[in-house]
């Protein structure tokens, strides 16, 4: 049975002026649990749109979403948030955020502790547990952001570019703990990114969006994700086929760049 289901999701932003942007138009898709999902296209695709209204920040202008059976209307703790930021109260030590959620659910330290201190072991964070966030680099400031989100074991976690501010290493390092966290926990995530060698890794089905309107434009379902679980994904971007679908999504998306531009100047003239 389909956990969620996005049903003919439309979205339009009226302007001051009195026209309007059409952002998502007739976006309709099904995730089943544990399915990771990659989503990737060109500025103005309507990504992360999708992504606040999946989340509950933003009401479609028409559809519906709808999770475990139920319409989604608003923020919930069962669909959990990773920003490009992290999002974290910095003044906070490393376990005062992860243990956020819970304790403002009202769970009493006994009941959260074995959780907080099992997640911040998962992601290399327990000689840290004390630290305050701001004393943390980027890449542990995400781990301490992942943590948290799974702190409130949601049935799906949504994910705006989590990785996109930072060095490269430490981006492949954490696109690794992402894959071990998807198998260890059986998570439900939508993850969008600029980077289709990111998406290529993370998605096991991978869409790719196409702009105004933003609508889904195709689809891909991989073997890359449960191929790098627990591997050096360095080993897995050697595979042929990796190669050649990087090849065939980068000119599918330099090519719907190259028509928004040549609309632009159209429009100019």
């Amino acid at each position: 049975m389909s956990t969620l289901s996005i049903e003919n999701i439309s979205m339009r932003f009226d302007l001051p002026n009195g026209s309007h942007v059409q952002a998502l138009q007739d976006v309709s898709l099904e995730l089943n649990t544990g399915e990771l999902m990659s989503v990737l296209g060109p500025s103005g695709c309507g990504k992360t749109t999708l992504l606040n209204i999946l989340a509950g920040f933003l009401a479609p202008t028409e559809g519906q979403i709808t999770l475990n059976g139920h319409k989604v209307t608003g923020p919930d703790a069962e669909r959990g948030m990773v920003f490009q930021q992290g999002a974290l109260f910095e003044w906070m030590s490393v376990r005062d955020n992860v243990s956020f959620g819970p304790r403002m659910a009202g769970k009493r330290e006994k009941e959260w502790r074995g959780t907080v201190d099992h997640l911040l072991d998962v992601v290399g964070l327990q000689g840290f547990k004390d630290k305050a966030v701001y004393e943390l680099s980027g890449g542990m400031q995400q781990r301490v952001a992942l943590a948290r989100c799974l702190a409130n074991d949601p049935d799906v976690i949504l994910m705006d570019e989590p990785l996109g501010a930072l060095d490269a290493l430490t981006r492949e390092k954490m696109q690794g703990l992402v894959l071990k966290l998807w198998k260890e926990t059986g998570k439900t995530i939508i993850l969008i990114t600029h980077s289709v060698e990111e998406a290529l890794l993370l998605g096991e089905r991978l869409l790719v969006m196409a702009p105004r309107p933003g609508r889904i434009h195709k689809e891909y379902r991989l073997p890359f994700a449960d191929d790098g679980v627990g591997k050096d994904l360095r080993e897995v971007k050697k595979n042929p086929e990796f190669g050649q679908k990087r090849e065939e999504i980068l000119s599918m998306i330099w090519d719907m760049e190259e028509e928004i531009m040549g609309r632009t100047e159209e429009a100019d003239a």
